[in-house]
C-alpha cells in the first residue's frame, strides 16, 4: 500500500510543480513544513554542518539524529532521509540500515544514489516496503569531480536508461542533479515517476535546494543556487548589536533578570 505522502507527490506529475528543500533540525524543519512538499535530511550537512569536504563521512548516526530533530518538526511534508556513503553496498546491507532509519526516525522514505549498479538493491528495499527516491546525475557519493550531465545525445540516452531502470525498480520518485535542460527535459517527460531538479533547470517536476544556499548562511553558491534572503548579513548585524549591548552593560537590562517570585520586588 503507497504511504498518502508519497500517493500526494505522485499525483503532482505534469500537474503542480513539487517543492523540496533540506533541513537538519526542528527549528527549520518547523517552518519548511508549512510550504514544502519535501523535506530531506541530505548527508549535505557534511559541509553544511560539519565543514567537510565532500559527503564521505557522514554516518548513519549523523542521518539518524538529524532526521528525529526534522521529524519534531513536520507533520505535513514528505520526510526523506538519505542513505550514507557505504550504508547500501549490498542488498543484506541496505535492507538492515534502511530498516534501522525508518524505525529510528519515523521518515517515510529514503534517498539512494545510483552509481548505475544498484538496480537490484533498489529493488530489494521496495520489494521490502521501504519506498526510496532515486538520484541520478551528478552524485556526490560517488563522483569525485563535478561536471554537467547529459550534454551530448548519447549521454542523454544513458542518463535515461538509468533513469528507466530506477523507475522499474521501484523508485517513487528520482533526483536529477546537474543535467543539461534538453537531457533533464527528455527524462522528465518519459518517465511516470516525478523528477525532482536541482540544477537541471525548470523541465523537471519539481525543485531542492539546500536551505543554507538558498538562505545566503553556507558561503556556497554555484550557479544554479538563487540566494532568496541573506541571512549571513542579518545574523552579522544582529551578533555586532548584541556584543556592543554586552559591551556596554545596555544587555541584560532589568526585565531580562530572573528574580522568581520569591524575590520579585
Amino acid at each position: 500500500m503507497i504511504n498518502k505522502k508519497i500517493k500526494k507527490i505522485l499525483i503532482k506529475k505534469n500537474k503542480k510543480k513539487i517543492v523540496c528543500l533540506t533541513a537538519y533540525s526542528k527549528s527549520i524543519a518547523t517552518i519548511l513544513d508549512k510550504y514544502v512538499d519535501i523535506i530531506l535530511v541530505g548527508d549535505s550537512m557534511a559541509s553544511v554542518l560539519y565543514g567537510q569536504k565532500n559527503t564521505h563521512r557522514i554516518s548513519m548516526d549523523n542521518i539518524i539524529q538529524h532526521t528525529l530533530s526534522v521529524k519534531k518538526g513536520t507533520s505535513k511534508c514528505l520526510l526523506v532521509a538519505d542513505m550514507p556513503k557505504d550504508s547500501y553496498k549490498n542488498k543484506k546491507q541496505a535492507e538492515k540500515n534502511a530498516k534501522i532509519i525508518l524505525k529510528k526516525t519515523g521518515c517515510d522514505a529514503v534517498k539512494l544514489e545510483s552509481n548505475t549498479k544498484n538496480y537490484e538493491i533498489l529493488e530489494t528495499l521496495v520489494k521490502k516496503n521501504i519506498p526510496v527516491m532515486g538520484h541520478i546525475g551528478y552524485t556526490p557519493q560517488f563522483n569525485k569531480k563535478f561536471k554537467i550531465h547529459g550534454q551530448t545525445t548519447s549521454e542523454t540516452a544513458k542518463l535515461l536508461k538509468e533513469a528507466k531502470l530506477i523507475e522499474k525498480k521501484g523508485a517513487f520518485s528520482i533526483v536529477l542533479e546537474c543535467l543539461s535542460p534538453t537531457s533533464a527535459k527528455v527524462i522528465t517527460n518519459q518517465l511516470k515517476i516525478p523528477t525532482i531538479g536541482i540544477g537541471s533547470s525548470v523541465n523537471c517536476d519539481g525543485q531542492i535546494l539546500v536551505t543554507d544556499d538558498m538562505l545566503g548562511i553556507s558561503g556556497f553558491y554555484p550557479k544554479f543556487v538563487k540566494k532568496f534572503a541573506n541571512l549571513n548579513r542579518v545574523i552579522e548585524k544582529a551578533v555586532k548589536k548584541y556584543t556592543r549591548e554586552v559591551k556596554l552593560k545596555k544587555f541584560p537590562k532589568i526585565n531580562n533578570f530572573l528574580y522568581g517570585t520569591k524575590f520579585r520586588k
